[in-house]
């Protein structure tokens, strides 16, 4: 088993340095639980619950470049270091999907009749 790594030491991107267009073979992976998800998410993200994530490994898309995002930073820093510590190459995504909401990025719902938030 593996020594956890603290979350200050798991490989970090600020969210102004991410760019809203992802370049080509990169991924954005959101491991918010699914009621989050459909509240909103960001366009073409690909979304593996932090809880569901063990069991689901084999979705994780074949990227050069895998952030990981959440609601604020923490779960997806725990995943990141997860991911890294397993043979994946994953970024933390800082400021999380409350830091995408805040800069105005583009938002998407499930929900066909609402307005995309970040819940």
């Amino acid at each position: 088993m593996t020594t956890p790594v603290p979350e200050s030491q798991v490989p970090s991107i600020p969210l102004a340095e991410l760019p809203e267009q992802l370049p080509e073979n990169s991924a954005l992976l959101d491991v918010r639980e699914n009621d989050e998800w459909q509240a909103g998410h960001a366009p073409g993200a690909v979304h593996i619950p932090m809880s569901e994530l063990p069991q689901r490994l084999d979705e994780i898309p074949e990227v050069d470049d895998l952030y990981v995002i959440c609601r604020s930073g923490g779960r997806s820093a725990k995943v990141t270091a997860y991911l890294n510590a397993n043979g994946w190459d994953a970024v933390n995504v800082e400021r999380g999907m409350n830091g995408w909401a805040a800069e105005g990025r583009p938002l998407v719902s499930e929900d066909p009749d609402g307005k995309p938030y970040v819940l």
